[in-house]
């Protein structure tokens, strides 16, 4: 495998040039938006939650990072630090949930991560990588969210509807994904960058559920900037 190879997968991309792609790089400025919101938003007097959705903050922003480096280098070493990042937030989500929801203890929260990921690396083996774009490899998360919607429906509804348009989003922003090169006819710019900002809104909104989710907590208002996520009680 030649890392250093560059990669033309996306209709906006006409030329080796790190400004080839302007849409699909600046648009990485959601995922730095978001993952700053949800910092500041988060309550430092619940340290319990505090240090968990200060952490998936942290991967969102990292997100961004990797995005950024893969649209502006386009090369292939790049476009795994891409797919990195997002499997880390991935699998911190799921982990954290579990640890926070049903209260898993965390060995068997972290053997949850770990299941997910031999499952995901199984499909990513036997998928066809460029179906759809290449957006069915993202079939293990979207069947993993949708399973942790629905229990969160089931025993926290409030949280679970954030889930649920949160999901809606995620739909629409991975049409937007497969989409990208069918769109290259009609739109030179592609669909790519409308993945990008409607993805980071989804990760910081499932971020912020985990917060309502937690049996004992409560969020008594949608946050806004400079406010903060009021959870009562330790699960």
């Amino acid at each position: 495998m030649n890392l250093t190879e560059q990669i033309f997968d996306y209709c906006e991309r006409q030329g080796p040039e790190l400004y080839a792609e302007p849409l699909n790089a600046l648009s990485n400025a959601a995922f730095f938006y978001w993952a700053w919101r949800l910092w500041r938003e988060v309550d430092p007097h619940k340290p319990y939650l505090a240090t968990r959705l200060r952490w998936l903050a942290g991967l969102i922003a990292l997100v961004g990072v990797g995005s950024l480096v893969f649209h502006t280098t386009a090369a292939r070493w790049a476009s795994i630090l891409d797919v990195l990042f997002i499997g880390v937030f991935n699998v911190s989500y799921l982990i954290i949930f579990l640890r926070v929801v049903p209260q898993w203890p965390g060995h068997w929260a972290f053997a949850g991560g770990a299941v997910f990921i031999i499952v995901d690396r199984i499909a990513a083996m036997h998928l066809p990588s460029d179906a759809f774009n290449g957006s069915v490899l993202y079939l293990p998360a979207v069947a993993v969210l949708i399973g942790l919607t629905v229990y969160a429906r089931l025993i926290a509804p409030q949280a679970g509807r954030m889930m649920t348009g949160a999901l809606a989003v995620f739909g629409v922003s991975l049409l937007a994904r497969t989409l990208d090169q069918a769109a290259c006819a009609s739109w030179s710019w592609g669909t790519h960058f409308v993945w990008h900002l409607l993805n980071a809104w989804v990760l910081y909104q499932l971020s912020r559920a985990l917060a309502l989710a937690a049996r004992g907590q409560t969020l008594v208002v949608p946050p806004r900037i400079g406010e903060t996520i009021e959870a009562g009680g330790k699960p």
